[in-house]
């Protein structure tokens, strides 16, 4: 009977010690869960961040570089003991700021179900003053340490709309992510360049493995760095921006709200684009980014409104050097049709009354361009008006499209908007089913009614018509990286439906609304050929907006440019005298009219 027991209990010991040999020979062996347990708490994964690439202009100047700052992570399961009192001296901060700081990383920590010994920002962007007044102490407090990292600065502050800015990467971005690319804490590109090129401009992050004993202070390299992963800089970027352009544009626009773009005709580049009013870009940096950006979103002047891509205007009598090359193409009139202008039925301004084509653009004829859409609408083709207009229009816009308008061109830039050409569609949308005719929709003639515009259309508009019929996309990338090659899509030249004989009659008129027409006070300059077109556009119940768009050389030319200025009246006024100073600055390297230049600063257009 003891016999039969002891075997019992022999065997109960063996089999249980069996079992412990069996669970040991899986835990490290077999299974890696308690091997990778141990290995974290023994090292400390360090996460390299790239150098984001830089930002020239098209002459190499800087304009968005890098400035290192520091952020003092934590891991939480290290953090022992702690010395509040110290940690708010060292940091300048009071209690209460740092337990927001637990609270709201605790808080994080939570939603995320993150592991505690993995690190995490604890205070983000310390500058290089923060990082000289605390480094000597940081191995007072077990469980933090200090990763380095860079953040953009900004050599002039111009072209901020069209730079962008960049921040962290948002909970929805990292939801959202098909690459998985991106991680919490991660900075990314918002908007304009920045968010456009952020594959080319980001890099890729290393990692260092480190070493640390059982106090969490480290030893050294784990493997001598055999794991480690060094980081990929960004690939700088050169811009087709001029600079010096750039900035002189941002002065003269200075408390107003409009647009300038300006665009090298043959290749596409665009040379300056300003958007007023704008905002210092050096505000959505470092540590107040947050406050800043509120305070600038929230400004009721828009600041981070886009306006050469976004805002969407009526064209006004700019629209009708296309109504003329269309009407030209269609067989409708020739370069001497005249028509009377008829003010009884729309009415007009200045002193002429039987202009031919080049008179009607330079005088900007409201009854000739209504009665030369009226002949391309209604040709006869069908038997009732209706039909005759439908028919008529669907002929129409497939021309006014092939200049650009009415889609997105293809600018290297998010959130560009189609502008507006009405089609048969539209109306039929418009007068819900009843019937509609030339005589209801004959506004779009003189760049009014439905018609929409943006102000990168206008520009790439004037050097369609510089080239003589074609464009090439408006881009603000010259080259990626040290090719100096441009992306092939910004090399494709795109042909309009006009034959390049019309262009040529249509400059003509232009070079006449500079000379001795419309634009000839402000716009006309005495070493350069300018041709041009002014726009006064209906904005009721408030003030017109001025437009002008105009290329200069008239032979070989350098620079096309639109400029729209809202609430000032007059093309002649305040666009022409913007547009022709900063063509006079890009070809001649300065200005030789002061009293122009005074005239749009003080902004009193009359």
């Amino acid at each position: 009977m003891n016999e039969g027991r002891k075997e019992i209990i022999q065997f109960v010991f063996v089999l249980i010690g069996f079992v412990f040999l069996i669970k040991l020979f899986f835990i490290q062996i077999v299974e890696d869960s308690y091997k990778n347990l141990a290995d974290v708490n023994a090292i400390r994964k360090e996460v390299q961040y790239p150098i984001r690439g830089i930002i020239k202009d098209r002459n190499g100047k800087l304009i968005v570089y890098n400035n290192p700052e520091f952020d003092l992570m934590i891991i939480l399961r290290e953090v022992k003991n702690l010395d509040s009192a110290r940690f708010c001296q060292v940091f300048e901060i009071t209690q209460a700021q740092l337990q927001n700081l637990f609270k709201g990383f605790h808080t994080e920590i939570r939603n995320r179900k993150a592991n505690e010994l993995q690190p995490y920002p604890f205070i983000r962007q310390l500058s290089n003053y923060d990082l000289a007044r605390i480094q000597d102490h940081i191995d007072e407090f077990r469980g933090f340490f200090i990763q380095v990292r860079t953040t953009r600065a900004y050599a002039s502050g111009a072209a901020a709309n069209a730079i962008g800015y960049v921040s962290e990467v948002s909970k929805r971005q990292l939801d959202n992510q098909k690459e998985h690319f991106y991680r919490q804490g991660d900075y990314i590109g918002k908007s304009g360049i920045e968010a456009y090129y952020e594959q080319y401009l980001r890099g890729t992050r290393g990692v260092k493995y480190l070493m640390r004993n059982k106090d969490g202070v480290i030893k050294g390299a784990y493997e001598d760095g055999k794991y480690d992963t060094l980081s990929v800089p960004g690939q700088d970027l050169t811009s087709t921006i001029d600079l010096t352009l750039q900035e002189y544009g941002e002065f003269l626009l200075k408390g107003k709200s409009g647009s300038i773009i300006a665009i090298e005709p043959a290749t596409g580049e665009i040379l300056s684009m300003v958007s007023g009013p704008s905002y210092d870009p050096n505000l959505l940096t470092g540590k107040n980014y947050s406050q800043n950006f509120v305070l600038i979103s929230n400004d009721s002047l828009k600041p981070l409104f886009n306006r050469p891509l976004m805002a969407q205007y009526r064209p006004g009598s700019i629209f009708k050097v296309a109504q003329a090359m269309v009407a030209l193409q269609e067989g409708v009139i020739t370069p001497e049709t005249r028509i009377r202008c008829d003010r009884s039925i729309i009415n007009c301004h200045g002193a002429h009354t039987n202009e031919d084509l080049r008179g009607a653009i330079a005088n900007s004829c409201n009854p000739y361009f209504r009665e030369v859409l009226r002949r391309m609408l209604q040709k006869g083709k069908a038997n009732n008006p209706f039909d005759d207009t439908r028919i008529g229009l669907e002929e129409w816009d497939k021309h006014i499209m092939s200049f650009g308008f009415g889609k997105r061109l293809g600018i290297d830039l998010p959130n560009e908007k189609r502008g507006l050409v009405p089609s048969p569609a539209y109306y039929d949308r418009a007068y819900t089913g009843r019937p509609w005719k030339f005589s209801n929709i004959y506004s779009i003639a003189i760049g009014e009614g439905e018609n929409l515009v943006v102000p990168l259309q206008m520009a790439n508009f004037a050097a369609t018509i510089a080239n003589k019929g074609y464009y090439v996309t408006p881009h603000l990338v010259k080259s990626i990286g040290n090719s100096g090659v441009s992306l092939p899509q910004y090399t494709e030249r795109h042909y309009t439906t006009i034959d390049s004989a019309n262009f040529r009659i249509a400059a003509d008129a232009m070079q006449e609304v500079v000379e001795s027409g419309t634009a000839q006070y402000r716009a006309k300059l005495k070493d350069i050929v300018v041709c041009g077109k002014t726009g006064t556009v209906q904005n009721e119940p408030k003030s017109d907006h001025s437009v002008f768009i105009a290329y200069a050389p008239a032979v070989n030319p350098k620079i096309a440019i639109s400029v729209y200025v809202e609430y000032s009246g007059q093309g002649a006024r305040a666009a022409a005298s913007i547009a022709s100073l900063m063509i006079e600055k890009y070809l001649l390297g300065g200005t030789q009219r002061p009293n122009i230049e005074d005239y749009v600063l003080k902004g009193k257009f009359e």
